[in-house]
């Protein structure tokens, strides 16, 4: 099921005009993770992760189970305390998607990463899990979106949850359209 739903997914994604323009310099990938993940084997993603060519996103694989580490951790993080909340995708930073979003009436959330402690910096894999944390604990109610705003070697992101991947494809090209229309595109 996890995997034909990414696939719909990319699909969408992959189909609408200029959604390269979303696409960070990290590239972007979507997760959906299976009910009650322990590991990024229970989670769905794109081998290789969404690019960008000729204006459109691009996948050269379909998606599979382990594919992702990164989006991967950040879903099980968010999944222990949101359970209905199996999906994301990550986008690139702009203020004016951040206004986008709380203009939708999504509830958005942000961490400062240059806030991180050594600890946790220094720890493999700990960063996402402490930002999804201190976005949950920055928020009065559960967040749509959660970003930061990048730090040292650290690209500023903006991640997009969902129950589902269908839903979280919806969701960005939505952003997608009035980010376009901000910006004369």
């Amino acid at each position: 099921m996890e995997i034909e739903n990414v696939r719909r997914a990319l699909e969408m994604i992959s189909s609408a005009e200029d959604f390269g323009i979303l696409i960070p310099e990290v590239r972007s990938n979507i997760v959906m993770a299976r009910s009650n993940p322990c590991g990024p084997e229970d989670v769905v993603a794109v081998p290789g992760r969404i690019t960008e060519f000729q204006g459109r996103a691009f996948a050269c694989r379909d998606p599979e189970y382990g594919a992702s580490s990164h989006m991967a951790r950040f879903i099980i993080a968010l999944n222990e305390h949101l359970p209905a909340r199996r999906s994301a995708l990550n986008i690139k930073f702009d203020e004016s998607i951040i206004s986008i979003c709380e203009d939708m009436g999504l509830v958005v959330s942000s961490y400062d990463r240059s806030r991180e402690p050594d600890s946790v910096r220094d720890t493999e894999g700990g960063s996402i899990p402490w930002g999804v944390e201190e976005a949950l604990r920055n928020s009065e109610s559960p967040p749509d979106v959660i970003y930061h705003r990048g730090a040292w070697g650290k690209e500023p992101m903006i991640v997009l949850t969902g129950r589902d991947a269908v839903e979280v494809a919806e969701l960005a090209i939505r952003i997608l359209r009035e980010y376009k229309g901000l910006k004369g595109i």
